[in-house]
């Protein structure tokens, strides 16, 4: 059993950690590791990790992995991690990396160890979504109730533990930005042990969850919005690392970028993002949130191209800004809305941004202005607006000193007597809203009082702080009716929020994590819905419903949910799968003008839902249909959009 846990390692470890300081070159590095590990391993009793449970559950593996069994012999990294983390996102890329240098041949393993924070993280589908989202290809083992946490004495996420080929532990590093002694430390381990044959070269069984999925049109939809016209939607299809554009029926206008990540500004068919979030729609120009390039990214509907308008391309660890936006270091972008400056004399001329990976609220300056309680500041600079950058859930007066906890959806309520920026602050559960008028934070609904309690979550409709929400990702304000919808994403509900009375409701799911299009926007149920939108008209709602792979609808009059397809511009759906091209649809027969036009009642859907049409055709007597010539029949719906169309060579 390990003595005392990680703190065992803390006495010999900070003497190593003080002389690297010291250290001018790379060789003397190497050798101040290379004597630290010849003094552990001469200790009379290795520090050892405990066995795993043999009935905790594995994923990427063939089946479950045993510490001192399987993995003897190997230098193993421990990453303790929770999927909410955007500290522990922030890992992943190192992480990435490392596992590309080395691998199971070479003698390195990296198990992640899943210690959740919420409930909803213990479930393991839920774990698997992750894996995939943030395509994690080493082992990850849930480790539900947090046993090796405990038994470790673990104290914050992300936490990596070194083990030596015995499963002795050797280092520990706590939280991110460690990438250079990361690096360091895991090849001077795995030099010094294979120095003393005690590296064994054998393949660890690994079967990637993602290698079982189906293809589907989107792929963890993280964020939806709507043009002002309502005719166009925008979507982040965040794993496709894409944007698509598409009309309200789904089908598809643009493409840009995907199916894989990368960084390339240029045109739609050349552009590549890398987990795209949060979207903002202008006329014919969208800003995204590149969350994992942090980026942000201005698209061009009629240049049809894409450019970077801010950020470095490198995580930031900037927390004051105020550089020109291009040469402006960001982090993690999450979310992104259009607003007005004080004192500016444009429409829609602030582009808010939920920072998460600084726990901040940004603004990108599209024209000359002023935030509240700040000085003039010139267009194309991009700045912190609110949040301190402590991780806390702290309400003040002075933007600057109140503080997020990761803060992943925004959207703007410019009437008065609101007049504000609502903030999902995923990581404290709460909803806050920042005065665009003197820029307080105050607390809307959620969380409790206490600024550096981060725990206070749960499934609970009521008002104030009595109501509870658990990791919110999203909210939208509607104008019509003058309500907040919050996407309570970890409790898989949509919630109605009364910012008047402060009150907070369900309006749709059941809290269930599953993927069910019931009679009733109660009886339905969505996947960690992780963004929302609401026509300006206050008709529709689409929910970006993210593990479900789908964006859904909700007729906010009717109380009628449904799923939009995602048709692709190149192939209609028609009965038998027969594809039809755009040529044809193009190419629609014309109808004589003595043709008889039969009026029929109106009929309204919603998209996604199912409908019959039975047309039953009688011929005049002593007639009959030329089965050489080419007949069809074709549907279109409201403005001559094709529905369906369906060439006949021969009728009976």
């Amino acid at each position: 059993m390990a003595a005392g846990g990680l703190a065992g390692l803390l006495p010999a470890q900070t003497q190593l950690e003080y002389a690297l300081l010291d250290a001018d070159t790379p060789q003397e590095k190497e050798n101040l590791v290379y004597q630290y590990l010849k003094k552990m391993d001469s200790r009379e009793r290795d520090l050892t990790v405990p066995e795993l449970g043999g009935d905790l559950e594995w994923l990427n593996t063939e089946g479950p992995i045993s510490l001192h069994k399987d993995l003897c012999g190997k230098v193993v990294v421990l990453d303790f991690f929770t999927y909410c983390c955007i500290n522990c996102l922030h890992l992943l890329p190192d992480l990435h990396a490392l596992e590309h240098q080395y691998s199971d041949k070479d003698g390195l393993i990296i198990v992640g160890v899943h210690s959740a924070k919420f409930p909803n993280e213990k479930v393991l589908d839920n774990i698997k979504s992750a894996v995939l989202r943030y395509n994690i290809v080493h082992p990850v083992v849930n480790d539900a109730d947090a046993t090796l946490w405990h038994e470790l004495e673990v104290s914050c996420w992300p936490t990596l533990v070194i083990l030596g080929p015995r499963g002795n532990m050797l280092f520990s590093l706590v939280g991110e930005g460690h990438r250079e002694k990361l690096f360091l430390f895991t090849s001077i381990t795995l030099k010094f042990y294979k120095e003393r044959g005690q590296i064994k070269d054998k393949n660890i069984g690994i079967k990637l969850y993602r290698d079982s999925l189906p293809p589907s049109p989107l792929l963890f939809p993280g964020k939806v919005t709507v043009d002002s016209s309502g005719e166009r939607l925008v979507i982040a299809d965040t794993g496709h690392h894409r944007i698509l554009v598409t009309q309200k029926n789904g089908q598809i206008l643009h493409t840009i970028g995907g199916p894989n990540s990368g960084r390339r500004d240029g045109g739609f068919s050349e552009a590549a993002f890398n987990s795209p979030q949060g979207i903002a729609i202008r006329n014919n120009v969208i800003y995204v949130a590149d969350t994992e390039n942090h980026l942000i990214r201005k698209i061009d509907l009629e240049l049809e191209v894409v450019t970077t308008v801010a950020g470095i391309g490198i995580q930031g660890v900037d927390k004051e800004g105020g550089a020109k936006a291009e040469e402006q270091p960001i982090s993690s972008p999450w979310d992104a809305v259009f607003g007005n400056s004080i004192s500016g004399t444009q429409e829609d001329d602030v582009l808010w941004i939920a920072m998460a990976g600084t726990h901040q609220v940004w603004a990108l300056m599209l024209e000359d202005g002023k935030l509240p309680k700040g000085s003039d500041l010139k267009k194309g600079v991009c700045l912190r607006f609110a949040g301190s950058g402590n991780e806390e859930n702290r309400n003040n007066a002075y933007p600057h000193k109140a503080g997020f906890a990761q803060p992943s959806g925004l959207c703007l309520a410019s009437e008065e007597p609101w007049n504000c920026l609502f903030v999902a602050d995923s990581e404290s559960s709460t909803v806050r809203t920042i005065s665009l008028k003197d820029g307080a934070v105050k607390h809307l609904v959620g969380g409790e009082r206490d600024p550096l309690n981060l725990f206070a979550f749960g499934d609970v409709d009521g008002a104030g702080i009595n109501a509870k929400l658990q990791h919110p990702l999203g909210v939208t304000w509607d104008k019509k009716r003058k309500l907040l919808y919050v996407a309570d994403s970890y409790n898989h509900k949509i919630k109605v929020v009364d910012p008047k009375m402060k009150n907070c409701a369900t309006l749709a799911g059941t809290g269930e994590a599953s993927n069910i299009i019931g009679s009733s926007f109660t009886q339905s149920t969505f996947n960690e819905p992780g963004g929302l939108c609401v026509e300006e008209n206050g008709h529709l709602m689409y929910v970006a419903d993210t593990n479900n792979h789908q964006i859904k609808v909700l007729d906010l009059d009717t109380k009628i949910l449904s799923m939009l397809p995602i048709l692709n511009p190149e192939v209609c759906d028609v009965p038998d799968n027969l594809p039809v091209q755009k040529d044809k649809i193009r190419n629609l027969p014309k109808l004589p003008k003595s043709a008889p036009n039969i009026q029929l009642p109106s009929l309204t859907v919603a998209p996604g839902q199912t409908i019959q049409f039975l047309l039953k055709l009688t011929l005049p007597p002593d007639s009959k249909l030329n089965e050489e010539a080419p007949n069809s029949w074709f549907i279109t719906a409201e403005g001559k959009v094709p529905v369906l169309f369906h060439q006949l060579n021969r009728i009976r």
